[in-house]
């Protein structure tokens, strides 16, 4: 049995497509379509029912599914146990973060990680909350970094820090009011500059804005921005307010570029998350969890 047919098989079963599948392992979709094929003829039972937008498991693909999550894990585990005998502790370490934490936080507890560990080769690469928990379901990535709890039981989920938000608004334009308090009213009137859909500062918003019995759609949303550097230079042009962790613009407050605007009685706090599956941690990923939750 070709064990890179059974990963193609556990990943093309969680992206339930084919092209998406060939993307994410970087092979072409004819090689899924085939690998798939000579699984089927392996086991002499078809595996995937196919439609022109996308594929679901049949029930023998659903049994193979569970066996492939299983194997996968008991690897992970055996491998674990072989490094602890040999007292080092090496090997790879893919590790997914969202924006913030990616760009802000991260990178000095990786270097903190790697002097204590020279031995780990690690891989970090930034991506939204969604699409971490979606690698986290392909085994791309060992462990994930995220700005707020997502529900996903399968997954274990722990603080790790916490942030704070601030509306932040052009220092020299006039787009804000002067006052650097704003109403409920008002907020909802100025043009806003926000991250895409998916990532934890957009849902902090949402959430915060709901719990005061307001409808988040009601934001005058004039542009979505995948990054923060993009974000803060449109805000410093003067074309809106944004939401953005106070973290990540100390450098444009001090300069005084950009200034910090609050909400009338709401408070924009969060907790980092790291989150993982506890049946595929490698070794590597332990002493990393352990790391930053000390």
């Amino acid at each position: 049995m070709n064990l890179d047919y059974l990963k193609v098989f556990y990943v093309a079963a969680n992206n339930k497509n084919f092209s998406q599948t060939a993307k994410d392992l970087h092979i072409s979709q004819s090689s899924v379509s085939l690998q798939i094929k000579q699984l089927e003829n392996k086991w002499g039972s078809k595996l995937f029912e196919r439609t022109t937008k996308k594929i679901s498991l049949t029930p023998a693909g659903e049994i193979l599914y569970d066996k492939v999550g299983k194997f996968i894990s008991l690897m992970n585990e055996t491998q674990n146990e072989l490094d602890a005998l040999k007292g080092i502790v090496h090997g790879d370490l893919k590790v997914g973060a969202s924006l913030t934490i990616g760009e802000h936080i991260l990178p000095f507890l990786l270097a903190g990680f790697s002097k204590r560990y020279p031995n780990v080769s690690m891989n970090l690469t930034v991506y939204n909350s969604e699409q971490i928990v979606e690698k986290l379901f392909n085994h791309e990535i060992n462990v994930g970094f995220i700005e707020s709890m997502l529900s996903y039981p399968t997954l274990t989920q722990i603080p790790f820090a916490e942030d704070e938000l601030i509306i932040i608004a052009s220092a020299q334009g006039d787009v804000a009011p002067h006052s650097s308090i704003l109403t409920i009213e008002q907020l909802l009137h100025l043009p806003f500059i926000i991250r895409e859909k998916g990532s934890g500062t957009r849902q902090v918003m949402e959430d915060t804005l709901r719990r005061r019995g307001v409808d988040p759609s009601q934001l005058n949303i004039i542009l979505e921005l995948e990054h923060t550097e993009a974000i803060k230079s449109s805000v410093e042009a003067g074309l809106g307010i944004s939401i953005i962790s106070k973290s990540a613009v100390k450098k444009e407050l001090e300069l005084k570029t950009l200034k910090k605007l609050q909400i009338d009685g709401m408070s924009l706090h969060r907790k980092f998350y790291i989150i993982y599956h506890e049946e595929a941690l490698k070794q590597t990923s332990k002493k990393l969890i352990d790391f930053v939750l000390e």
